[in-house]
């Protein structure tokens, strides 16, 4: 999930309130990003002006904040970018919808397997994960392909408004296959990795192509909505009449996502520059398709039957990590695995402190390189 603390979301640029807090946070940030542009607030003012409902908003938004994000004091944009080949694209797809994808790849020799990435809510594969997990998932020899979503990070669409999720599943599935039917990929094993609502995402490509991939990696999978963020029956039927009338607007509550999210209170502070991610109430239409595709997935979870490591962090109340349980005791995978962390909160890769997120990155990692092999292994014994 896209997480902003709902206090610097009342200062963001993407409602126009009036700054009566971030440039002391700015101030203090100085001394995280000393190479970078913080000096220029002239400059973030006026950023924060921009309106980001569409994409070209969004993209100059981002463009003029590269300087800043790769200079802030996290220890996954540490990471020295020597020997990666990375590619950024626009593409329009099958529905004459831009998509927004980008690629990291090893210079030096050819990926051990495809890793495919299926962002949070609200969120884009344009700031944490494009400094982070993505460039040492490529370090580490496999081959990363993200994209966003329609209508969020740099992807056509308003901003943050899923009409149909089906569709949603329908557009990442295209550029997925279109990307592994490359012949320089096609024979390679292929991962799809999943956080949070992307989990969702994963899950459903899954369900309808249950043998076009060698496994997937879930981050805190949104399976079900916890239960503190689903509005109480009553309101939600009335939210449900209102998503078609209003299907864009937003009136859905919505609770502190990077406080509920962010464990190392640092961190939380650095999703301020995740100036793109969308951390508006959700509209209405989303957060009935949101609820909808997660309760459809509760009644197949018997159905998912690749390999699957499930991460999930059981201090989460974003998504409920008793169902990611529930999903490894019913999934008719034999190949299965879960890991809880004890303490840990939603934001596994980027909120928790450097130790937890380290561990984190070790634990898929290493279940990447074992499927991988088994994979290599079965396919030279088919030959």
């Amino acid at each position: 999930m896209a997480l902003r603390s709902a206090k610097l979301t009342l200062f963001s640029p993407l409602h126009g309130f009036v700054d009566k807090g971030r440039s002391s946070l700015l101030q203090r940030r100085r001394s995280m990003a000393p190479t970078a542009t913080l000096d220029k607030n002239e400059e973030l003012r006026r950023l924060r002006e921009v309106n980001i409902d569409e994409a070209p908003g969004r993209r100059r938004v981002r463009d003029s904040l590269k300087d800043i994000q790769l200079n802030l004091d996290h220890i996954l944009f540490k990471t020295p970018e020597t020997g990666i080949k990375t590619k950024e694209s626009f593409e329009v797809n099958s529905r004459g919808v831009e998509i927004f994808s980008k690629s990291w790849l090893p210079e030096a020799s050819k990926p051990r397997a495809l890793v495919c990435f299926c962002h949070g809510y609200g969120d884009t594969c344009t700031f944490f994960f494009e400094g982070m997990f993505l460039l040492r998932l490529a370090l580490s020899g496999y081959g990363v392909f993200a994209m966003d979503y329609p209508g969020f990070g740099l992807s056509e669409g308003l901003h943050g408004y899923i009409p149909s999720f089906d569709l949603l599943v329908q557009d990442v599935m295209e550029h997925y296959s279109n990307m592994k039917a490359n012949p320089e990929f096609s024979s390679l094993p292929s991962f799809l990795f999943g956080q949070s609502m992307g989990g969702a995402v994963s899950l459903k490509i899954h369900l309808k192509q249950p043998n076009a991939w060698t496994g997937a990696v879930l981050l805190a999978p949104m399976c079900k909505i916890a239960d503190d963020l689903v509005p109480p029956p009553v309101l939600k039927q009335i939210l449900i009449g209102l998503a078609n009338v209003l299907p864009k607007h937003k009136l859905v509550p919505q609770k502190d996502l990077a406080e509920a999210g962010f464990r190392d209170i640092r961190k939380r502070e650095m999703t301020l520059y995740n100036m793109i991610c969308y951390s508006g109430k959700p509209r209405l239409r989303t957060a009935v398709e949101m609820l909808r595709t997660t309760q459809e997935i509760e009644k197949q979870l018997q159905e998912v039957s690749l390999p699957i490591l499930i991460l999930h962090g059981q201090a989460d109340t974003v998504t409920d990590p008793s169902v990611s349980r529930e999903l490894y005791e019913k999934a008719k995978s034999p190949d299965k695995k879960i890991v809880l962390y004890e303490n840990a909160y939603h934001s596994l890769l980027e909120g928790e402190p450097d130790d937890m997120i380290l561990r984190v990155l070790s634990d898929i990692i290493s279940w990447l390189d074992d499927h991988s092999l088994q994979a290599e292994g079965s396919s030279v014994t088919t030959m």
